[in-house]
């Protein structure tokens, strides 16, 4: 690994501008997109997918891969990743910060305390939580009711037993006894407030925003009612500045944020994009899972809301994925099996048929295995030949940015047509329902929209509130285009049902919760984090 100042240098980021943590990581201030042009002609990659095994298709491992085959090509390069939670770590997926080759370093670093945004988001969120009972405690002017507090508590980590519990047992010197529940930091609404905020300024205003609760009377109750915005603020002083380290093959990336793509809107801050975008010609990044998921609310409610724009978009596809939508189980996915494959080019068409919908046009990045056999990666281009969408096979999972260098040539030629912007999936001035209805019909292809009698309470409560006007952030399986993780390849004839709705204010959109997705993810049976240890002093086990 360079030292990080070397990295920075590659940017032409001032030694002066970065925090240090240790040699290889670092801290940018805000401070550096001043010095920096603003009228750079960057190019942004966004790399997505389709929908995913529960394994995940290696999206983040093809955009660093991607990323290096770039610079490899000469080319002013910068990655933005989100960074890991640390739930995921040690749940069922592992780490965020790709794999074999094609990683961001020092991984073991970054996968788990990092540079401790995760830390200061989660204290800060609780230091609301706090401040609301303590307000309940000493029966405040605020007259909050203790039946409509709206804010959780956050903790990151996947922990089941904390998604309802009741708080202030033990007597009244311990508080109020309410109900309340736990969320992953990852879908904290401060955590996606850190993400869409432009500068320390916005985020104090965002934090302000928020809606906490509503007093007896129901009018609402926003944390800057609270009066501990300023420490919320001081506790975010620095998480709000991108992280920059870097990959393997010594491309500079930030990696910034870290909001869940099922249940948050799946993108890193627009601090580190801008700050990536000023400083390089050439930027990647990525939106979490499947295109469904992450890149539909990269573009109606990041891009949309920074004034962001794309000049490729990735969609990465692996034989594995198309054969479990083709029907195979998923202890047979590294077996040859061209029929289930091509049964399952219907999930690949419709994600392809979705890119489109955003008036962009996509490049298929076929993400190898080593159990992928030729004739899987020839059938899978040949499919896409028929389709007339550029396509590429990538190996760098095991050779680094070598591996991606068709990918590399195939986006930057394809770059360089002109292309008009993006066009959001709905108006914002749609109404809400309207607004859930286009992308669930739109972008998962269902039949139709079905509200429980507490989602269209909500939506009453948000017309009264005037908070119609947001755009949606729709919570939402990660294993189907449908709300039922059951139904794979491309579901027909379903109806998406939403069970409830959530304002985030702050954060600038309304949460829409399908199915049954749940905002405090549990461990698996044999959860990974029995396979990592210290080792002589080094951290192993971590994948």
């Amino acid at each position: 690994m360079e030292t990080i100042d070397r990295i920075a240098a590659k940017l032409d980021i001032n030694a002066d501008h970065l925090d240090f943590y240790g040699k290889t990581m670092a801290k940018v201030d805000l401070a550096a997109l001043q010095g920096a042009p603003a009228d750079r002609a960057s190019k942004l990659i966004l790399v997505s997918a389709i929908t995913p095994t529960p394994a995940g298709e290696g999206k983040t491992t093809t955009t660093i891969g991607l990323g290096d085959a770039l610079a490899a090509r000469g080319l002013r390069t910068c990655i933005a990743l989100r960074e890991p939670s640390l739930g995921p770590c040690f749940g069922i997926k592992g780490g965020g910060t790709g794999g074999g080759r094609a990683q961001v370093v020092p991984s073991e670093r970054i996968n788990l305390h990092f540079t401790g945004d995760f830390h200061a988001i989660t204290a800060a969120h609780n230091l609301i939580a706090a401040t609301i009972d303590n307000h309940l405690h000493f029966g405040s002017d605020l007259n909050i009711d203790p039946r409509r507090v709206t804010w959780p508590r956050v903790l990151d980590m996947n922990d089941r037993a904390l998604r309802h519990v009741v708080t202030g047992l033990s007597g009244p010197t311990s508080g109020m006894p309410r109900e309340s529940a736990f969320d992953i930091t990852a879908a904290s609404e401060i955590m996606a407030i850190l993400c869409l905020s432009e500068s320390l300024d916005d985020l104090r205003a965002r934090l302000n925003r928020v809606l906490v609760a509503f007093s007896r009377e129901r009018e609402p109750i926003r944390a800057g009612d609270l009066g501990c915005i300023g420490a919320a603020v001081a506790l975010l002083r620095d998480a709000i500045k991108p992280n920059l380290v870097q990959t393997r093959d010594g491309t500079p990336a930030f990696v910034h944020g870290g909001p869940f793509a099922n249940i948050a809107h799946g993108c890193n801050s627009v601090l580190a994009t801008r700050m990536a975008l000023r400083h390089a010609d050439w930027v990647v990044t990525e939106a979490g899972f499947g295109f469904d998921l992450g890149a539909e609310k990269f573009f109606d409610i990041k891009c949309r809301g920074a004034g962001l724009d794309t000049a490729v978009v990735v969609l990465v596809a692996t034989a594995r994925a198309l054969k479990m939508h083709g029907g195979k189980r998923v202890d047979e996915l590294g077996d040859e099996d061209i029929e289930a494959l091509e049964r399952g080019f219907a999930n690949l068409d419709k994600h392809i048929e979705s890119i489109g919908l955003f008036t962009e046009t996509p490049v298929v990045a076929i993400n190898r295995f080593d159990t992928d056999s030729d004739a899987e990666i020839a059938a899978i281009r040949a499919h896409c030949d028929r389709l007339g969408v550029a396509c590429a096979p990538a190996s760098h999972f095991a050779e680094g940015g070598a591996g991606a260098a068709e990918l590399a040539q195939l986006v930057e030629e394809h770059a360089e047509h002109d292309r008009s912007p993006f066009e959001p999936m709905y108006s914002l001035t749609d109404t809400v329902p309207d607004k859930i209805r286009q992308v669930a019909q739109k972008i998962y292809g269902a039949r139709n929209i079905a509200f429980t009698k507490v989602a269209e309470r909500r939506l009453a409560e948000i017309d009264k509130l005037g908070y119609s006007e947001l755009p949606v952030c729709i919570a939402k399986t990660q294993s189907s285009l449908s709300d039922n993780p059951k139904l794979r390849g491309r579901p027909r004839d379903f109806d998406v049902t939403v069970r409830d709705l959530q304002i985030n204010a702050g954060a600038g959109f309304l949460v829409v919760l399908t199915g049954d997705i749940l905002r405090m993810p549990g461990l698996p049976q044999k959860p990974q984090a029995e396979a990592i240890d210290v080792v002589d002093g080094e951290i192993v086990g971590l994948r």
